[in-house]
């Protein structure tokens, strides 16, 4: 006779999510902005995609069998690192570089904290700012989109938030890129990250995991909403100096980070009102480096600080126990 009763722990009732699942569904989110990002920078695009993507894979599977640790490769967690930071780096980045990020990121960002669930910063932001601390002028040496069709080879050109920046450090004002070519930017023909080349796609992405239920819209909308708010009012205030809040939109890796970057469930908020506390931060600190900081770019550094302190914002919006206002009373 079956057994009609089982005893266990909560949870009792299983989502059917698993975390394979979860990973494969954010990698077929990132599906549009990589084949854009290949067919705007060719070859180097792939082959960085490829180093970091590997590299990520390769150095988990080394870490599990020193540590004699069961493999892990398989729930994709590695391969989603790999892409996340190829995101993060110019296209055509020595390739020693890309894999020594790899290995940051998986070594320093996760696995030296005990694995997937443990670490408290996201792995491929911590590759990209040691990257970029450490190798400034690799990580600051962007290439012109030259698609594959146009048998183009690449050029060196800056990118729009790094030209902005330059220009309004020298001159005051504005350069006549921060109120035009908005439909580029939002296409992709521009200079940038491979997971700049398209707000488009990274928004076609970021909504489809919305739809999944991957993540939900807290963090994003707090996130882009606090950019678009601030960013407007100083656009208000000065239009000459500081650009339009479409500008701070569509440029840099403020659409990869709110989508796919800010939203990692290991490293932010658990609860929906944490979720918009943190995502108001995001978006306060990506707005004040931008305008005011050393960096032309802050979204990297604004996720890591608010990674930070994601346990304070889980400790101050933790939920009441039931019963526990009358029990006190």
């Amino acid at each position: 006779m079956d057994k009609q009763l089982y005893l266990s722990s909560s949870p009792h009732i299983h989502s059917g999510e698993t975390t394979d699942k979860v990973m494969r569904l954010v990698i077929y989110a990132l599906l549009p902005a990589t084949l854009l990002a290949i067919y705007f920078f060719g070859l180097p695009a792939l082959s960085t995609l490829l180093i970091c993507t590997l590299g990520c894979i390769g150095f988990e599977a080394l870490s599990c069998k020193l540590l004699k640790q069961p493999p892990t490769i398989a729930d994709g967690s590695a391969a989603l690192t790999g892409i996340l930071l190829a995101f993060n780096l110019p296209p055509s980045i020595p390739w020693w570089i890309a894999l020594l990020g790899a290995a940051t990121a998986i070594l320093i960002g996760k696995q030296i904290y005990g694995g997937l669930g443990y670490n408290p910063f996201n792995p491929a932001l911590v590759a990209r700012v040691v990257l970029l601390i450490s190798f400034p002028v690799q990580m600051t040496r962007w290439t012109a989109p030259a698609p594959l069709a146009s048998g183009i080879d690449a050029i060196t050109a800056a990118t729009p938030l790094g030209e902005m920046k330059t220009v309004v450090s020298l001159t005051g004002k504005l350069p006549e890129l921060a109120n035009s070519g908005f439909m580029d930017y939002f296409t992709g023909n521009m200079g940038g990250s491979l997971g700049e080349v398209s707000a488009l796609a990274l928004l076609l992405g970021g909504l489809f995991l919305i739809y999944k239920k991957v993540i939900s819209w807290h963090i994003p909308v707090s996130f882009l909403g606090t950019v678009l708010v601030i960013g407007g009012i100083f656009w208000l205030v000065d239009p000459g100096r500081y650009p339009s809040p479409v500008f701070h939109l569509l440029t840099g890796g403020l659409l990869l980070g709110a989508f796919f970057m800010a939203t990692d469930m290991v490293t932010s908020p658990v609860t929906y009102k944490g979720m918009l506390i943190f995502g108001f931060g995001c978006g306060l600190l990506t707005i004040l480096i931008r305008l005011f900081g050393g960096y032309p770019e802050g979204v990297s550094f604004a996720i890591l600080l608010m990674n930070a302190v994601t346990p304070l914002i889980d400790r101050t919006c933790r939920p009441k126990i039931y019963g526990q206002v009358a029990q006190q009373a």
